[in-house]
């Protein structure tokens, strides 16, 4: 089998060669020009032979020279040509320097060989289906050091409100576990210590075009199964393996051009910043995309609508619970140097708040459980920190105690405003701007003490704030990618406790979640093609009680550097 790899680079490198000379600066021009012209098309004639090049295609690249050639001419005012004393034309050939000719060879190779690569000139036995697959991933390495003020206050004191069920209300719920012993009560976490650890994250995908109409997407990456929001690896495993998850596996439909439907574990269909969704995180469901067909209108509206199931009713759930999501925006070209996209979002959380749970009866020293009890929980391994919970469980005073079971105090149906900008007026960088702002429309403390026990929360208000903003500003290259790109952001968001659901949420600032203030620094620089170094400083406090209104000056302040070296291919 002759794939002909010998033959093909050399005959595009010399083809290269050729057209770089196509404007000489000697005086026998018009014997150089037909040379020229005899030498490429030999040239093409040798690929044609060799099977390099079809007939075809051959034809069609002498067609568009011809024809760009007599457009140049025209644009020139070729129209009455000068003449020689013996009436023959006279052929004026400029000077073209020789970096602008090395320049043109340059751009004429890097042209003919990715078209060569894309289209698999040379290879005419390799089999269809391999143009319809892509593969693509990242690696990065990050160094991380989080440092937490020495102000914040102690675990005891969120241990003490626990164990007397100070209205039994909180934002930081890890920080309330204990343990007892000769010594007293012990809390088993430490609200002022620093970490500083080294990570790694792989990201690996498959995309494949089955039809025009269809087609399927799988990624693996590394992380933890219960942690939704990051794919990040801690070293320091003792050298164990590391495991890989699906990340996504999905399939995308096409069915006409003004639509798009995905399936399965997708990417995120949301127009967003990372205040509403973290930008690692996937969706398990069913979403719908309308759209203008034509890309290059100034004014393209979009729709898009989703489903996406949360848990399925089984013990010990009562409900099943769901997200619902309708986003209506547009992209927007005010001219050719800037573009502005908008998007008004509605997400509806179903049976995610939480309510009193009996299921639970106190006989004698023990405490005995039904087995749909916990079914209203916001469990741990869903929840980050900052939305308001409650103890569904509460036992009033003098009761025996037993392991709070946390639930969310308000509903979650937020209406999400999301604006970008991009302007590229002020070459060789650019300017992107980017705003959100989200208010939970559900959010009621009336609604809160008709869920929880009256005898225990009648009189209570869980406080927490309804509203959340951010903006963000990046000068640079729109996006790193080649050799010297750099951009420098700078970002501030202030999002109330309950504005949004902390589980999708950023988990950087502030190591995640709500209720919290704070702002971003970073820098990212182009090492090499798609291989970039950057350097992030994060700032962050809390807005309301970590606790609650009986605690109103319990705090919580962490600062975070994560350094960066990310290869993409």
């Amino acid at each position: 089998m002759n794939h002909r790899p010998p033959l093909f680079r050399p005959a595009l490198t010399t083809l290269a060669l050729v057209l770089s000379c196509a404007l000489p600066a000697h005086a026998n021009e018009r014997e150089s020009l037909e040379s020229l012209r005899q030498t490429t098309r030999a040239l093409i004639d040798a690929l044609v032979e060799q099977g390099v090049l079809s007939r075809d295609k051959a034809d069609a690249l002498i067609r568009s020279a011809q024809e760009k050639a007599r457009l140049a001419a025209n644009e020139a005012g070729a129209t009455s040509p000068a003449t020689s004393a013996s009436g023959k034309p006279v052929l004026r050939v400029p000077y073209v320097p020789d970096s602008v000719r090395a320049q043109l060879r340059d751009e004429v190779k890097d042209e003919i060989v990715a078209q060569a690569r894309a289209e698999r000139w040379g290879v005419p036995s390799a089999p269809s289906w391999v143009n319809n697959i892509k593969i693509d991933g990242d690696i990065r390495l990050r160094h991380q050091q989080d440092s937490a003020s020495s102000d914040n206050t102690s675990a005891l004191t969120y241990v003490a409100a626990e164990i007397q069920n100070a209205n039994g209300i909180t934002r930081m719920p890890e920080f309330t576990k204990y343990a007892e012993n000769a010594l007293g009560v012990q809390p088993l976490t430490d609200t002022s210590e620093d970490r500083s650890r080294q990570r790694v994250r792989l990201r690996l995908g498959l995309t494949a075009k089955v039809t025009d109409e269809v087609g399927v997407g799988l990624r693996l990456a590394t992380g933890s199964a219960t942690d939704r929001v990051s794919t990040n690896q801690t070293l320091g495993q003792n050298f164990n393996k590391y495991q890989l998850f699906v990340d996504r596996a999905f399939v995308r439909l096409d069915p006409a051009e003004w639509v798009s439907i995905q399936g399965g574990r997708i990417p995120n269909p949301w127009f967003g910043t990372e205040m509403t969704w973290n930008e690692n995180l996937n969706f398990e469901g069913f979403a719908a995309t309308f759209r203008q067909p034509a890309a290059e209108e100034a004014f393209a509206p979009f729709l898009t609508l989703g489903y996406f199931p949360l848990r399925e009713a089984t013990p010990p759930a009562r409900n099943s619970r769901s997200l619902w999501g309708a986003q209506l925006g547009a992209n927007l070209a005010l001219d050719s140097r800037t573009r502005v996209k908008l998007g008004l979002a509605y997400y509806s959380y179903n049976n995610l708040e939480g309510r009193s749970d009996p299921n639970y009866a106190i006989v004698g020293s023990s405490v005995p459980v039904g087995v749909n009890y916990g079914g209203y929980e916001y469990p741990s391994g869903l929840r980050q920190r900052g939305n308001t919970l409650f103890e569904t469980n509460p036992l009033l005073s003098g009761s025996l105690d037993t392991d709070p079971v946390w639930g969310l105090a308000y509903r979650f149906k937020p209406l999400v405003l999301t604006a970008s900008a991009e302007f590229t007026h002020f070459s060789p960088f650019n300017i992107l701007a980017t705003a959100e702002y989200a208010n939970n429309t559900a959010f009621s403390a009336s609604d809160f003490r008709r869920r929880a026990n009256p005898a225990f929360y009648n009189n209570v208000d869980p406080g927490g704030s309804r509203e959340g903003y951010q903006f963000k500003l990046a000068v640079g290259a729109t996006e790193v990618r080649d050799f010297q790109d750099w951009q420098v952001a700078f970002s501030y968001r202030h999002v109330g406790s309950d504005a949004v659901l902390d589980a999708f949420t950023d988990s950087d600032l502030g190591l995640g979640g709500t209720n919290v203030r704070g702002y971003t620094l970073g820098f990212t620089y182009g090492l090499y093609r798609n291989t970039t170094l950057g350097m992030k400083y994060l700032a962050a406090e809390n807005i309301n009680s970590t606790i609650n209104s009986n605690f109103p000056d319990a705090s919580y302040k962490v600062n975070s550097l994560q350094v960066d070296l990310n290869v993409r291919f």
